[in-house]
């Protein structure tokens, strides 16, 4: 199994989504995460698709949904010449005793604390995939209440490949 991150640049129409998530479905295509939000210019959106699959059902997939109605352009982050980040916000239960060593970790790994309350915290990490899975690693010792994972968005490296629609 293989793993692919794909932008795609669609019309800013209701039901894209939900037409681009269907697709999925229909096939029987996995999305290990979708991230979507408005572009510099507010008539398209991008959206941020992880699937996973032989080469053949990728290939497939990009193929596919290149061909929906709203979806003016569809390519491939290559890891090597692309920025990926995700965030996540962690709630977890902390005592008195264990405040000072959780402050520690998420210092280590530049999180920020946005919520303390009697016997619970909130910490926000922003960072690649293995940071946030290096971090939750660490925190395993506590009890994680909740967590909220964004999935990742991600960027084409320098200015060659920027697509502008008009």
């Amino acid at each position: 199994m293989q793993r692919k991150v794909f932008q795609l640049l669609v019309d800013n129409q209701a039901g894209v989504l939900s037409r681009i998530s269907g697709l999925f479905s229909r096939r029987g295509y996995n999305i290990e995460s979708i991230t979507a939000g408005t572009t510099s210019n507010p008539k398209y959106t991008r959206i941020t698709i992880v699937a996973n699959g032989d080469e053949a059902i990728l290939d497939q997939i990009e193929k596919q949904v290149g061909k929906l109605i709203d979806v003016r352009k569809v390519w491939e982050l290559e890891p090597e010449s692309s920025v990926y980040r995700e965030l996540i916000l962690i709630k977890i239960r902390a005592t008195d005793d264990q405040r000072q060593a959780i402050v520690s970790v998420t210092d280590i790994f530049r999180a920020k604390i946005i919520d303390v309350d009697i016997d619970s915290m909130i910490i926000e990490l922003t960072g690649n995939q293995s940071k946030i899975d290096a971090f939750l690693n660490l925190l395993k010792g506590y009890e994680i209440l909740e967590i909220a994972r964004t999935g990742i968005a991600g960027l084409t490296r320098g200015s060659e490949n920027i697509t502008i629609l008009e």
